[in-house]
């Protein structure tokens, strides 16, 4: 039997054109699973109980704040989109294979699950340990496919503070889940009609 050593692992960059639509969503769905475990963790090391984080309120104000934000967050990415050149804002095409022939009840599901399990972790666990500064230095450094352009690593710099400030203001984990929701949902949709008309 051959003997297994961590020096025998090589990790290359992966084409996102090699990647399958299977391999694609197994990814997705597996690193979502890892950020939500993590985030529960962090949060249970932190003698915080999850289920109290992610109480609804009672008052429909964040809802105001999470549509508030996401509809300024829409505006600026409209712009960003229509003033700076495509290939600065190019994130590998990973965006396009993955909602690009997404069924609209599929790109929902992803939309609300990444919105849930990094909003947990990021908002919920990290942000309560270090605060919104290094919680959005790491959240933008996580999305790796957008570092090699300093304009969209940037912008999801400032979008993850304004989702943290959001939740520091409501008190409440549902604003920043409503906003990140309601950003990945519109972007997901804008990338799979876009492509079909």
């Amino acid at each position: 039997m051959k003997k297994f050593k961590l020096g025998n692992i090589k990790i290359k960059k992966a084409d996102p054109q090699q990647l399958t639509d299977k391999l694609l969503l197994l990814n997705l769905y597996i690193t979502q699973g890892l950020t939500l475990f993590i985030g529960l963790i962090w949060i249970l090391l932190q003698k915080r109980n999850p289920i109290d984080i992610l109480n609804f309120p009672d008052s429909a104000q964040f809802l105001l704040w999470g549509l508030g934000l996401a509809g300024i967050m829409l505006v600026v990415d409209f712009l960003l989109t229509h003033i700076v050149p495509q290939d600065s804002m190019d994130d590998g095409g990973i965006n396009e294979l993955l909602f690009g022939r997404r069924p609209f009840w599929h790109i929902i599901i992803i939309a609300a699950m990444v919105a849930v399990c990094e909003e947990l972790l990021f908002r919920g666990a990290i942000q309560h340990a270090f605060g919104p500064y290094w919680t959005s230095i790491l959240f933008a450094v996580i999305h790796v496919r957008y570092l090699r352009h300093w304009i969209p690593t940037g912008w999801v710099f400032l979008s993850s503070y304004g989702l943290g400030y959001i939740y520091i203001h409501t008190g409440t984990l549902w604003a920043p889940i409503l906003c990140h929701f309601l950003i990945d949902l519109f972007s997901g949709l804008v990338i799979r009609y876009r492509r079909e008309s």
